[in-house]
């Protein structure tokens, strides 16, 4: 049937099917670099199979997390630069999976926007697909919307799906924490996906551009130092937890140090009545949190309460296995303090109390 040259098209209506075709045919060689043992398909399908039998797992529990990147993505846009929040994507959900002993298996991604960019969007998808292969996540599927009216042109926002799995029985979920253990911490990469529109509202205080040098790193533009990815920690803690067995004998516990700090997320894996003093001068604080503070005028309750400040990931250990967990960490390339020392709280205290903290921040 010849076309009618009156008729609208769904692509004068802002939509263009033949990109989003495009990008799905570009981003085929990333998914499937990210194969791993249990994946069954690769992308095109209306859904996508995943075996956790061939993934090694007999009795699995299945943990499933999402997450996105926050307005992190705006610094992502302003500054022109796609290749990294993927990464940040993927890293938000798997590390909420490892905390609780799981293995990441599959991940899917939802990529909307006003104007699909055929460029930006595989930039963006490589990410994801980087994301995946540094926790060995399959990325087995996902959608991506073109949505004018709902975004402007060059916005967009990402949405991760991630699927794990431990065995029956042995899952972390903190109960085997007691009085006298010990809290490592393993460095953060900076700022990771957390308190951007605070981070924002800073470098509009500062007048600087993305475009700028960075005043905190010495070599790089303030956007590119601001979207360094957030660390994945995926492949370290499970190498700590299959070093000892998943009963505690000698990772108790993982705390994500997420949005709220310390003080709002390691109090999610201590059993009621205890809790810990962290020693705020035991790790060194990255430039970039200097530097916010010192331009926002933000005091260091309201950091530690906002931002990671350094730390992504608490480690809740035996007392005795301390120095040999200490040695895998470090051996699959984490930097690793000793925070503190868990302790019976009475009632009424808080969870997590954090000392010496003004010296924490140099000038």
């Amino acid at each position: 049937m010849p076309n009618n040259p009156d008729s609208l098209s769904y692509k004068d209506a802002g939509v263009d099917i033949d990109a989003g075709n495009e990008l799905v045919e570009a981003i085929k060689p990333l998914a499937k670099s990210t194969t791993r043992s249990g994946s069954m398909a690769g992308l095109g399908g209306f859904g996508a199979f995943f075996d956790p039998k061939a993934a090694g797992f007999t009795d699995p529990l299945l943990i499933a997390c999402n997450d996105g990147v926050g307005t992190k993505l705006k610094v992502a846009i302003e500054a022109n630069k796609h290749d990294t929040v993927g990464i940040d994507l993927v890293a938000m959900c798997v590390n909420d999976l490892v905390v609780q002993g799981g293995e990441p298996l599959f991940f899917l991604d939802y990529y909307a926007t006003g104007k699909l960019s055929v460029e930006a969007g595989r930039d963006i998808i490589a990410g994801i697909a980087e994301g995946c292969v540094l926790s060995n996540c399959a990325l087995i599927g996902g959608e991506t919307a073109e949505m004018p009216g709902m975004y402007s042109d060059n916005d967009y926002d990402l949405a991760g799906f991630s699927v794990g799995a431990v065995e029956r029985g042995q899952a972390l979920t903190g109960d085997l924490v007691k009085d006298g253990d010990v809290v490592l911490g393993l460095a953060s990469s900076g700022p990771h996906s957390n308190g951007y529109s605070l981070i924002r509202k800073i470098v509009e205080i500062s007048g600087l551009k993305y475009s700028d040098p960075a005043p905190f790193q010495d070599g790089i533009t303030l956007g590119e130092a601001l979207l360094t990815p957030t660390r994945i920690y995926v492949k370290s803690c499970l190498e700590a937890i299959r070093a000892f067995g998943p009963h505690g004998e000698g990772v108790k516990a993982f705390a994500h140090i997420t949005g709220g700090g310390f003080i709002e997320n390691l109090p999610r894996v201590l059993p009621e009545g205890l809790g810990v003093t962290i020693d705020g001068i035991s790790w060194p604080v990255p430039r970039v949190f200097s530097w916010l503070a010192k331009v926002g005028g933000i005091d260091e309750h309201e950091m530690m309460r906002t931002f990671n400040c350094g730390i992504g990931m608490a480690v809740v250990v035996a007392a005795d296995k301390v120095e040999a967990v200490t040695g895998i960490l470090q051996a699959q390339g984490e930097t690793v303090v000793s925070l503190g020392t868990i302790e019976t709280r009475t009632e009424g205290e808080e969870a997590v109390q954090i000392e010496r903290l003004a010296e924490t921040w140099p000038a």
